[in-house]
């Protein structure tokens, strides 16, 4: 489906249907209230009604804010998707909701049909976003913005819904270096035999036991002058059956999207690259499949990591937290980054805390939380802060090692496993450093506002909107 901008009056343009957006203020005032009072149509968020004789589509619209625009447009598509009609167009009213529609037309229009032996066929082609009211130069930037942030979003979500089958660590690896040619940015992949002479232990024991050998995936955006350096890093189990601890049947469908994290920083990447910010962005992916076999590793091993911190392990599901450790340690280790931002599929316990929507977000500065918080807002991806504090650390306590990898007790897990990554985040870069547990908000069976079935590609639009103000 193709998506333009037109510097034109919505009544100039040659489309199938014209689309109004109407608040109960402007339904009052209406032309046409008579006519949709019969119908049934109250200006109510998210309800539509078509009168296809007059070749108009009217979407009811609480406010005309940013996050009720995204959600109207995406029941407007929703309802053109199932109509017959193969253009569409649309009056711009202001500038600053035009982002919102953008996303709302691309995301909720989104589908993953790679495994589908006849998927359905979408009559509609076309939708055309009109102003002549507008500066048309201004509305063009940050349209095309919208354009770029959206499909990178698109592309995050591609990867985390392909198949286990089809997607591992090396496939995954493959892939991030066609990105990298693509959109022009270095690239360093590592496997097995450099892992070991890195000394990452920690994230090779958790890939032993799979037939597909562990990657570590390093991406690179470098601008001639960059104001900022700032390094991604992303967990990239491409599948968790949760190893020796072993997953209950139930709980390891849908395991495909704990790679999301890795999926996310990918996204974000391409997105900066297209977006051409003078800002330098390193992606680090510690991508890796958790199986089980003889030589899989174990609970009461001790593993020693790439920093030298030695780990209890008393269950390894809690694998994630393992990966990432070894790869914090090596982004810290290989680049001076301004930020650290780790993105993981990490617990289960965050979605307990937040709910499904929202992405938690772990630090010491707080400033640098406010500011993630203040993109989340704007960008339209919902986030919750959960606090680090010293009665949970004593919870990770190991008498023969320096850390368990899992808590002594049952609560606050997410919060305690953003600890465990804290013991490998060094000195210099506590107050630099976010952590991002997206186990709730990556990946939906149940579509909500602009995400439809499978994965979501959080934290995209939320690192764009932040990296552009920077």
């Amino acid at each position: 489906m193709n998506i333009e901008l037109l510097n034109k009056n919505t009544s100039d343009i040659d489309s199938d249907i014209r689309v109004e957006f109407l608040t109960q203020d402007i339904l009052d005032g209406h032309i046409e209230k008579a006519t949709l009072d019969k119908a049934g149509f109250k200006a109510e968020q998210d309800s539509t009604c078509f009168l296809h004789e007059k070749g108009v589509l009217f979407c009811g619209l609480e406010s005309k804010k940013s996050d009720d625009m995204r959600a109207t447009t995406v029941s407007m598509i929703k309802a053109l998707k199932a109509s017959n009609y193969e253009s569409a167009s649309l009056g711009v009213a202001k500038n600053n909701t035009l982002q919102a529609m953008v996303e709302g037309i691309i995301l909720g229009s989104y589908e993953f049909n790679d495994y589908k032996s006849s998927p359905k066929e979408i009559s509609l082609k076309t939708i055309s976003l009109a102003s002549n009211e507008l500066d048309f130069d201004e509305l063009k930037k940050t349209f095309d913005e919208a354009v770029i942030i959206s499909n990178a979003t698109c592309f995050t979500r591609d990867i985390v819904n392909t198949a286990p089958q089809e997607l591992n660590p090396e496939t995954l690896a493959i892939l991030a270096s066609k990105l990298a040619i693509d959109n022009g940015l270095e690239y360093n992949i590592f496997g097995e035999d450099r892992l070991k002479e890195e000394k990452m232990n920690s994230m090779l024991a958790v890939g032993r036991a799979s037939i597909h050998e562990s990657q570590l995936i390093h991406l690179a955006y470098k601008p001639a002058n960059p104001k900022k350096i700032i390094s991604l890093v992303g967990k990239g189990l491409t599948y968790d059956s949760g190893g020796l601890s072993l997953k209950p049947a139930a709980s390891m469908v849908t395991m495909k999207m704990d790679k999301a994290g890795a999926c996310a920083v990918l996204g974000i990447i391409k997105a900066v690259s297209e977006l051409k910010l003078d800002i330098e962005v390193h992606a680090f992916v510690g991508a890796v499949e958790n199986m089980i076999g003889g030589n899989a590793y174990k609970p009461d091993d001790v593993l020693v990591s790439r920093s030298g911190t030695t780990i209890e392990v008393r269950n390894t599901d809690a694998e994630g937290r393992l990966v990432l450790a070894d790869v914090l340690t090596y982004a810290q280790d290989t680049i001076e980054a301004d930020a650290i931002f780790d993105f993981a599929t990490l617990t289960g316990a965050c979605l307990v805390a937040l709910g499904q929507y929202t992405t938690g977000l772990m630090g010491h500065s707080h400033k640098l939380k406010h500011d993630i918080s203040r993109a989340g807002t704007a960008s339209g991806e919902l986030t919750g802060s959960l606090p680090f504090n010293k009665h949970l650390k004593k919870l990770l306590k190991s008498d023969i090692a320096d850390i368990s990898n899992v808590s002594s007790k049952p609560y606050g897990g997410a919060i305690t496993a953003g600890l465990f990554l804290d013991k490998f985040i060094q000195d210099k870069n506590k107050n630099r450093w976010i952590h991002f547990d997206i186990a709730g908000s990556a990946y939906t069976e149940t579509p909500w506002d602009c995400n439809v079935y499978g994965g979501t590609g959080a934290g995209v639009r939320l690192m764009s909107e932040y990296l552009k103000g920077l």
